[in-house]
C-alpha cells in the first residue's frame, strides 16, 4: 500500500502559500505610490485623479498576483475578472512580475510561458511590463531583449522610460535628462533611447494629471528632437488609459503640431492593443476617432496591415523596422502633416 501523502502535500501547499505571500509583500510596492499626491503630479480633478490611480492599482494588482503565485494560468483566472477598462494594465503589471521571477531565480521560464500562453493577446502590454523590470532588476540579472520578438522589442525599452519617468521624474522630466545604460545594455543602441522617449511619453499624460495643456507644456521643456516620440507616447496613453474628453483632446491635438502623426501613430497602437485583447472601450474608441481621425477598429487595422515582416538582413539600428513603421503609419493616418522621418 503506498503511503499517505495528504499531510505531506497539504503542508507542501501550505508552504508554497506562504512564500507567495512573502513574495507579493517584499516585491510589490504599496498602493500609495501610485496616488498622484505622493508622485507629486498634476492633479486636474477628481475624475482624472480616480482613472490615473486605479489604472496603477491594477497594474500593482497584476505585478502582486504574478509575483504570489509564479503561474501564468493561476495569474490569469485572477486577472481577467477584472474591469474592461484597467485589465490591460493588470497583465502589464503580470508581465513584469513574471521577469522579476525569472531575474531573481534564475532558469525560470515564467515570463515565456507568460508571452505564449496568456500574456500573448496582451503582447504589446507585456512587453513594456518587461520594461519595467529590467528598471527594477539589478543590470546582472536583466532579461536578454535577443529573445523577444525582433520588432516589438522596442516596447521593452519604452517600458524602461516609463519607469523612470513615473518613479525620477525630476530626473527624467524637469530636468530632461536621459539614461542610457538599457540601451548600452541590452546592445540595442541608439534607437533604445528614442523608444525610452515613447514611454516618457506615456509617463507624461500620468505627470501632467491628463490635462492636455499642462502635459504639452511639458514637452515644450524637452529638446525638439524629441518632442515627436514624446507625443506618440502620449497618444498611445491618452487613447489607451484616457482621462479626457472630446474637446480636450482636440485640443491635444492642436498642441501637437506639426507632429500630430506621431500622436495618431500612438494612439493607433493604443486601439490595436486593446483590440487584439477584446478591452475596446468607449474612450478608446474616442482617443482614435480624434486623434486618428477613424475609428478605432479602422486605425487598428491600419496598424496591423503596415506591420513590417520582422525577417531579413538586419536593418539599420538607427532607423529600426519598428520606427519605419511607425514611421509609415503616422504618415498613413495624418499624410499632409506632421514631421515623419
Amino acid at each position: 500500500m503506498g503511503a499517505d501523502r495528504s499531510g505531506i502535500d497539504g503542508s507542501e501547499d501550505q508552504l508554497a502559500t506562504v512564500v507567495g505571500a512573502l513574495r507579493r509583500r517584499v516585491m510589490t510596492p504599496n498602493a500609495s505610490e501610485t496616488k498622484l499626491e505622493t508622485r507629486g503630479f498634476h492633479d486636474k480633478g477628481p475624475h482624472a485623479r480616480q482613472v490615473l490611480e486605479t489604472v496603477g492599482e491594477s497594474f500593482l494588482t497584476g505585478l502582486g498576483d504574478a509575483v504570489e503565485t509564479g503561474s501564468p494560468s493561476a495569474t490569469d483566472r485572477r486577472l481577467t475578472a477584472l474591469p474592461t477598462r484597467y485589465q490591460g494594465f493588470a497583465f502589464e503589471g503580470a508581465a513584469m512580475g513574471f521577469a522579476l521571477l525569472d531575474g531573481f531565480l534564475p532558469g525560470g521560464r515564467r515570463t515565456a510561458d507568460f508571452l505564449r500562453g496568456p500574456g500573448d493577446a496582451h503582447v504589446y502590454m507585456a512587453y513594456v511590463g518587461i520594461g519595467w523590470a529590467m528598471a527594477r532588476l539589478p543590470r546582472p540579472l536583466w532579461p536578454d531583449t535577443r529573445g523577444l520578438d525582433p520588432l516589438l522589442r522596442w516596447l521593452v525599452h519604452d517600458g524602461y522610460g516609463f519607469h523612470q519617468a513615473y518613479f525620477h521624474t525630476d530626473r527624467y522630466v524637469h530636468r530632461q535628462i536621459r539614461d542610457a545604460r538599457a540601451a548600452r545594455r541590452t546592445g540595442d543602441g541608439a534607437y533604445a533611447l528614442r523608444a525610452a522617449d515613447q514611454g516618457i511619453g506615456r509617463a507624461l499624460w500620468f505627470v501632467g494629471g491628463t490635462d492636455v495643456d499642462q502635459v504639452a507644456r511639458l514637452v515644450d521643456r524637452f529638446p525638439a528632437s524629441r518632442h515627436s516620440d514624446l507625443y506618440a507616447g502620449i497618444g498611445l496613453a491618452a487613447t489607451y488609459a484616457g482621462g479626457a474628453d472630446e474637446a480636450e483632446l482636440h485640443r491635444l491635438r492642436e498642441h501637437a503640431g506639426g507632429h500630430r502623426g506621431f500622436l495618431a501613430q500612438g494612439s493607433a497602437f493604443a486601439a490595436e492593443a486593446r483590440i487584439r485583447a477584446g478591452l475596446l472601450v468607449p474612450h478608446a474608441e474616442l482617443g482614435a476617432s480624434v486623434l486618428c481621425g477613424t475609428d478605432a477598429e479602422s486605425a487598428a487595422r491600419t496598424s496591423r496591415e503596415l506591420r513590417p515582416d520582422a525577417t531579413g538582413p538586419a536593418p539599420d539600428p538607427v532607423r529600426p523596422r519598428y520606427e519605419e513603421w511607425r514611421a509609415s503609419l503616422a504618415r498613413e493616418l495624418v499624410p499632409y502633416e506632421g514631421e515623419v522621418s
